[in-house]
Parts: structure tokens; C-alpha cells; sequence
């Protein structure tokens, strides 16, 4: 491949509420068996993009943790490799103030590679992409950035920077979060450039003191670069909030979204985790779920996804709920629309229901299991 990676992993991800204090966007799960990160890093590798970076920052810990191998994407070589770019207290740096000063702090890497496309991607999106197929667009075009978008069908589209494409798919109109909107075009945090290109306006957004790579590029040099648009129509969502979240998770209870992602080519790859296969108790009853290795279930599970090593006690029932890995459920539990933190120890008898939105409960009693 004739470019290298930039995940975009450090941001803070305010409107995942509670769950965004263990952890960032990036290392969110999904699937029951995946992490947010490895749909971008699987594309990258599937991609035969052999350099990767990933900015990280806020909250890192959990994040560092799951990349601490890059073999698992196929990504352990001795030229290129899996690169992980926190910032660092230097002379002239600190904490990264936007995407556009991540991307400047980290202009080593990028004038230290010798490819001649960067691909920018998000760590938080869900979706399988070719980014050849975006390449080849890119020089088709004679363009100098191009911008990934979809078509928008949700109902929170003002969170999203939204464009508009002339018939060439050349981009004439770009709002970032706009209040009323009446394009449904939607950027996906993926961006393709020429690697030298980029390191010159990196350089000029310092001189001038711009840090936002959507807003001090995109769109203040959309009338100056020549900005097109590549339409992705499969499936792609991103995980920003805590709605979009547990609907991204939900999906892949639809046979077409879960054959698309763990059965069809190319694969999704994640970091693996030696347990034994889930263990089902013969009075328990589970329903249109995913159930993850490691887990002991005793109760009813209905339309949910239950993350790695979670016990269900007897009689309990979960309905449209999101059981994070390592969780320990007592008998006789309810929950239903809920989302409920790893390592949550419930206790017997306990009732959860989000009746107002999904609820997150997070749970440390300690208890005697005999």
C-alpha cells in the first residue's frame, strides 16, 4: 500500500456519560468480543497499510493495554508496525489541544515515512472499508483531500459535520454540527491526503495558532484545495454517545449486520482472550443474544449482548440490555434497557429498568457467594 495510518484515539468522549471513566471512545467494546479501535486497525491491515499510528491521550490506560501486541492486526513487522503516539512534555509541547496540533506533534512520523498518501481515520467507527478503493478515488479526482461520507438516516444528525457534493462529488458545502441541516451527507472522520501536503498545512495551522483539523482545514481551505467526497453505502456507525452506542451495539443482533462483520471477508481482527466456551445451565433461556466466551448463564437473556465472563445467576432476566465483561449478576435480578459496567457486582434480588433512556448502572457491593 502506498500510504500509512493515523487513528485518531485521544478524544474525550463526554456524552458516553459515565462509561467514559475507564476508559476512551477508542477502547469502548462492541460485539461482545471486539473493541471500537479494531474496526479501523482491522481496515488498515486488510488494506495492506503496513505503518500505523495511534494518537492517544485521555484515559489511554485501557486503550494501551489492548494494543499492547500489534500481531493480533497483523501489524508486527520489522518495517512499519503499530506505533502509539500519546503526547509528551516537551520544549515546545504539552497536551494535544485539537486534532490538527495531535496530528503537528507528530510530524516525525509523518516526515519520517516515505509513503505518499496519509489515511486519517477515527477510532470510534464501526464499518468495513477498502482504502485503496478511497485511494484510487483520491488520484481519479486529481484531488487534495478527500473526505469519507455516508448518507445519514438518524436522528441526531447535528452531531455530524455535514457536507454537500456537486455532481462531481466535489465538496461546496461544509458544516461542522450544524443546528438545522438539510443535507443528510455526513463526514466519517476518514480523510485521505498526500503525506507532504499535509505536513504543509500542519505547519501553517502552528504559525497561526489552529489546532481543529475539521474546522482549519477542511473547511477554511474548502474553496482554496481542491476537497472531494468518497460515498461509503455499507453499513457504518460511530459510537460518540451513549444512544449511539448501545444502537451500534444492538445492531449486530440483525442477522445481515453480524454475517456482514464476523462471517463475510475481509475479517474483523481483535486482541484474544484465552477462555472456555459460554457454559449454559439447563433452566436457562436465551434469546436473539450475544453471548461472549467465558460466561455462566442461569437465567432468561433476551435481545441483549453479554460481554466476556459474566455470571447470570438463577432466575434472572435481562431484556435489551448491554452486560459489560467481567460481571457478576445474583439470582433473581431484573434489568432491562440498561447498559451495566464491567466489573458490576450485583446483588441478588436487584431491579434495573431504564425507563427514561438507557440507564447505566455501575455497581461495586461486595458479597459472599457460597
Amino acid at each position: 500500500m502506498r500510504a500509512i495510518g493515523i487513528i485518531l484515539a485521544g478524544g474525550n468522549g463526554s456524552r458516553m456519560r459515565e462509561l467514559q471513566n475507564r476508559r476512551t471512545v477508542a477502547a469502548m467494546p462492541i460485539a461482545g468480543s471486539y473493541r471500537a479501535i479494531d474496526f479501523a486497525l482491522s481496515n488498515m491491515s486488510n488494506s495492506n497499510i503496513q505503518k500505523v499510528g495511534v494518537i492517544t491521550q485521555y484515559n489511554a490506560r485501557s486503550l494501551n493495554n489492548h494494543l499492547s501486541s500489534s500481531k493480533w492486526w497483523d501489524l508486527g513487522r520489522k518495517r512499519g508496525g503499530l506505533y502509539l503516539l500519546p503526547p509528551a512534555v516537551t520544549g515546545e509541547s504539552w497536551w494535544y489541544k485539537g486534532t490538527a496540533d495531535a496530528l503537528y506533534q507528530n510530524l516525525s512520523f509523518l516526515r519520517n515515512s516515505r509513503e505518499q498518501y496519509v489515511v486519517i481515520a477515527s477510532g470510534d467507527g464501526v464499518y468495513k472499508l477498502d482504502y485503496n478503493d478511497v485511494v484510487d478515488f483520491h488520484v481519479l479526482k486529481g484531488a487534495d483531500i478527500t473526505v469519507v461520507c455516508t448518507e445519514y438516516t438518524g436522528d441526531d444528525i447535528t452531531r455530524f459535520g455535514i457536507l454537500n457534493l456537486d455532481e462531481d462529488a466535489r465538496i461546496v458545502g461544509f458544516e461542522e454540527k450544524p443546528l438545522v441541516t438539510k443535507s443528510n451527507i455526513i463526514s466519517t472522520g476518514i480523510y485521505i491526503l498526500r503525506r507532504r501536503l499535509l505536513i504543509q498545512l500542519l505547519e501553517q495551522c502552528r504559525a497561526e495558532d489552529r489546532n481543529d483539523f475539521v474546522r482549519d482545514v477542511l473547511i477554511r481551505y474548502k474553496d482554496v484545495k481542491r476537497i472531494y467526497g468518497y460515498k461509503m453505502n455499507r453499513y457504518w456507525s460511530n459510537m460518540a454517545s451513549v444512544e449511539s452506542y448501545y444502537r451500534s451495539n444492538m445492531d449486530f443482533l440483525k442477522p445481515e449486520v453480524r454475517d456482514y462483520f464476523l462471517r463475510q471477508y475481509p475479517s474483523i481482527y481483535s486482541k484474544k482472550d484465552d477462555n472456555p466456551p459460554a457454559k449454559f445451565s439447563s433452566d436457562s433461556r436465551v434469546s436473539n443474544s450475544l453471548i461472549s466466551s467465558g460466561c455462566i448463564i442461569s437465567g432468561t437473556v433476551e435481545d441483549s449482548v453479554i460481554f466476556k465472563k459474566v455470571f447470570v445467576g438463577r432466575n434472572c432476566i435481562i431484556k435489551n440490555s448491554i452486560i459489560l465483561n467481567d460481571v457478576y449478576i445474583g439470582d433473581n435480578a431484573i434489568i432491562e434497557n440498561c447498559i451495566v459496567e464491567s466489573r458490576s457486582m450485583l446483588q441478588p434480588g436487584s431491579c434495573y429498568r431504564g425507563e427514561n433512556g438507557i440507564e447505566i448502572v455501575i455497581e461495586k457491593n461486595k458479597m459472599r457467594v457460597t
